[in-house]
């Protein structure tokens, strides 16, 4: 009697109707549980009860409808949804979407932990259809192993164990359904870490679809993608990334800011800036590689020309002023500070930056992450800053009046300043900043050197070509006729095995543009960026076009990627 009543709805329902005894039920159930599989599992696993009578009577006794996996295409099969350890976990698998509702194929409709934890997980309503055992079986048993071998066959190197600066975030998550613990995904993103840095990538971007997964490098300021993962992978993938540079796995909805730091020697590390933004099909991950020793290249490597590195030189040596590096995201800006830091950075001389975030860390300078959540702005950090004895000041960037307020007022009071601005070359940033409202008395006393700077792709010297131009294509791309007249060996891209697509590493353009007296009364009398750019040209002041042109010149670059980096 007492075994009558311990079961209940599914096993219960096959003894009344005689399919089953009640011992065999009974034992069945209970090996069941020892095993841990679900209780239909074990009955078709060990030939006890065919699985098409088990779905048939679950049918009957729980109202549920029984559908046919025959009938369904497993390349169908929304793979993105559902964590694979919640599908191995609770032998359920996701059928189909149809708007807000998630249909959840099981063999067991009294798993109702199944459903819960994949409502949970997906956030969306869920359904349960039932589903043939032996066919629910084969079909989880085959997405798992297509997923695991279309991972796996993307590593071709032990990869299981890279030094980390922190070992907590090598090692595996305590939630069991993050899915960071899955070696194949520590490998891939292992792999995609190291092999960025060998190419020279400056950024990493993880990017989920609705039906693809992609993984692009930016390379010589080019994106290329490298990788296509199982959609699926998404949320371990991220789930990875997250746990490595220490953020919230739980939280899916906001953005994050994170950091990793590689050692790839016992001297060298390797640093990553890491960022995650929700959209439509799961969380993107961009992951900026930051690598300390782009600062120690010396200015000679940047790609300046004699006349514009002594006028950046001369403004270094000023014991105050301000120099105002500006620029597009990813053409240098930072490297050209720190260039010019690393000069400056000696015993005697107090620095104190503030950014956000830090970039590039360098000992002997006090480094600030300004964290607009605290309170600790740009503003506040300029303000500790002048009450600390500083020498020379680095803002990240300036954003707003107050920030540029104080930065400028710190020019004139003794102190080098050094910050960024978003403009699209040196005269555009006098009028950017007229614009915020700082008075023109301000910045023309306060100002001494402004950096317009883009990246151009270094033509690879292995396999560039040599080609001719005819004279009035070099006239309208702007060669002057002295230029043209010394006949200069001009080269495009070829492409080989030692480069990417024909160019290997960059180089910089530059508009070095120093404040004269003449446009500080240009900017004393409101005058437009234009007055500006004429009074510059006057003054001999190559602008970025000229630059440019200077660089295919020397040989050093193609006509082609100088029209894609500036304009006539």
């Amino acid at each position: 009697m007492a075994a009558e009543i311990k079961l209940n709805g599914l096993p219960r329902k096959l003894v009344k109707d005689g399919l089953l005894d009640e011992e065999a039920a009974m034992n069945a159930l209970k090996a069941s549980l020892k095993e841990k599989i679900s209780f239909t599992n074990y009955l078709v696993s060990n030939n006890l009860l065919s699985a098409t009578k088990i779905a048939m009577e679950a049918s009957k006794e729980f109202g549920l409808p029984v559908f046919d996996l025959d009938a369904i295409d497993p390349e169908a099969i929304p793979r993105d949804v559902v964590d694979d350890k919640l599908i191995q976990k609770h032998h359920a698998l996701p059928l189909f979407k149809r708007g807000n509702r998630l249909y959840i194929g099981i063999s067991d409709p009294t798993n109702l932990a199944a459903i819960d934890d994949i409502k949970f997980q997906v956030g969306v309503n869920t359904e349960a259809v039932l589903v043939e055992e032996n066919k629910l079986a084969t079909m989880v048993e085959k997405l798992l192993e297509e997923q695991e071998d279309a991972m796996d066959g993307m590593m071709d190197e032990d990869l299981d164990e890279l030094d980390f600066e922190d070992p907590e975030a090598n090692q595996a998550d305590d939630d069991a359904d993050s899915g960071v613990d899955d070696t194949p995904v520590v490998r891939f993103v292992n792999k995609i870490l190291l092999d960025a840095i060998k190419k020279g990538a400056s950024d990493i971007h993880f990017e989920p679809y609705e039906k693809i997964y992609r993984v692009r490098l930016r390379i010589d300021g080019v994106l290329r993608e490298v990788a296509r993962p199982p959609v699926a992978m998404s949320p371990r993938l991220c789930a990875r990334i997250k746990v490595m540079s220490r953020m919230d796995t739980a939280e899916k909805r906001v953005p994050q800011d994170g950091r990793i730091k590689l050692k790839i020697s016992k001297s060298k590390a390797i640093d990553f800036r890491v960022n995650t933004c929700p959209t439509l099909f799961g969380e993107k991950i961009v992951l900026r590689i930051l690598d300390p020793s782009s600062a120690s290249l010396g200015i000679d490597a940047l790609g300046y020309e004699p006349d514009q590195k002594e006028l950046y030189l001369n403004a270094l040596a000023n014991p105050y002023g301000m120099i105002l590096v500006t620029g597009p995201t990813g053409s240098g800006k930072t490297v050209s500070l720190y260039t010019g830091l690393n000069i400056l950075n000696t015993v005697d001389t107090n620095i104190s930056t503030a950014e956000d975030p830090v970039e590039i860390n360098l000992e002997g300078i006090n480094q600030v992450n300004v964290n607009d959540k605290v309170g600790l702005n740009f503003e506040a950090a300029l303000r500790a800053f002048l009450r600390q004895d500083p020498d020379i000041i680095m803002v990240g960037e300036i954003r707003d009046l107050q920030t540029a307020e104080i930065a400028i007022k710190a020019a004139q009071t003794g102190h080098m300043v050094m910050s960024t601005l978003h403009t699209n070359d040196a005269p555009l940033t006098l009028a950017r900043l007229v614009n915020m409202g700082v008075p023109p008395f301000n910045i023309s006393t306060a100002v001494s050197l402004i950096i317009a700077q883009r990246l151009a792709r270094r033509l690879c010297g292995h396999c560039k070509e040599k080609v001719d131009i005819p004279r009035p294509a070099l006239e309208q791309e702007g060669f002057t006729a002295e230029q043209i007249e010394s006949n200069p060996e001009l080269f495009k891209a070829v492409g080989c095995d030692q480069c990417s697509d024909g160019y290997k590493g960059r180089v910089g353009i530059y508009q070095v543009m120093p404040i004269s007296d003449e446009i500080g009364r240009i900017i004393m009398n409101n005058g437009t960026a234009i007055d500006v750019a004429d009074q510059a040209k006057k003054d001999g002041i190559a602008n970025l076009r000229e630059s440019a042109i200077k660089k295919v010149v020397a040989g050093l670059t193609s006509l082609e990627e100088i029209n894609r980096v500036t304009k006539d």
